[in-house]
């Protein structure tokens, strides 16, 4: 039976053995507390802070996710490039050259709904890739006889770049989210023509960390300007003896008519009942 409202479970990008643990932990216990939908997660920083392997990817769709997104750093572990070919729900962001590894959307048929899932990456303060509105435009094409339920995951530095780009979109799109800054953003909101809008979901992984990485290393990068390579915080405090360290899991929930693929409500997801302690 078609659901009166349906509701959308987006997650913000996965940092690590922490992010996934708080994923593992957390996302099950969301989709029923919200009774999502359709679940969407961006994994690009999952494995070891940086990309993904198969094995993360399994745990990742294993505890709930329906299409796993990604970003830049989707590139940084070369035998994952196979899986990108073959697996039809990990994205890679769409405006990177066709011949790249890879799909960035996909249209799923999920609770007797059509739902395309696009992934897009921004060009400001990022790689000179393909722009981002003419790659929009061109994916929505090919489905508009199908009138699916479009849900956009927008890998970008800049805040202006991805409200332009929402704003560009939004008569076309029912939730539109960024994500790659790892810090979420107060600005959700529906905009004028309908569309659920937030300029970044934030991170899944440790709360005491500079993005989900270990302080020290960051602080080091910035002081020094040195490339030092980064490792996610767990590995620093668990060295340090640090036996209580805090994650959280955070993104949006967001409700949309069926019939008109318009935003009723988004909410953002971060608060402290979805903490928990790795011993």
């Amino acid at each position: 039976m078609r659901a009166d409202v349906l509701r959308v479970l987006m997650i913000g990008d996965v940092v690590g053995e922490p992010g996934l643990t708080a994923l593992e932990t957390q996302l099950p216990l969301l989709i029923k507390e919200y009774q999502a939908h359709i679940s969407i997660v961006n994994g690009e920083n999952a494995a070891d802070g940086f990309g993904l392997t198969e094995t993360v990817l399994r745990r990742i769709l294993g505890c709930g996710a329906d299409v796993v997104t990604s970003g830049n750093h989707v590139w940084e572990k070369r035998d994952f490039w196979p899986v990108l070919e073959n697996e039809r729900i990990m994205l890679r962001p769409a405006n990177y050259p066709k011949d790249a590894p890879g799909a960035g959307f996909v249209c799923i048929e999920k609770n007797n709904i059509n739902w395309l899932v696009i992934n897009l990456q921004g060009r400001e303060l990022m790689s000179a890739i393909d722009c981002p509105f003419r790659c929009f435009d061109s994916i929505v094409e090919q489905f508009q006889n199908s009138s699916p339920i479009v849900l956009v995951d927008f890998h970008a530095e800049s805040s202006r770049e991805k409200e332009a780009l929402a704003y560009y979109a939004q008569d076309r799109v029912s939730l539109f989210a960024g994500t790659h800054t790892h810090t979420q953003t107060a600005d959700e909101r529906i905009l004028p023509k309908g569309c659920a809008y937030i300029t970044d979901l934030g991170m899944t992984g440790f709360v005491d960390s500079v993005i989900g990485m270990d302080p020290k290393i960051c602080l080091e990068r910035m002081r020094k300007q040195v490339m030092f390579r980064m490792e996610t915080a767990s590995a620093s405090l668990a060295a340090a003896g640090n036996s209580n360290t805090a994650a959280k899991i955070q993104g949006v929930i967001a409700e949309i008519n069926p019939d008109t693929g318009k935003a009723l409500s988004i909410q953002r997801i971060s608060n402290s009942k979805f903490d928990f302690s790795i011993k």
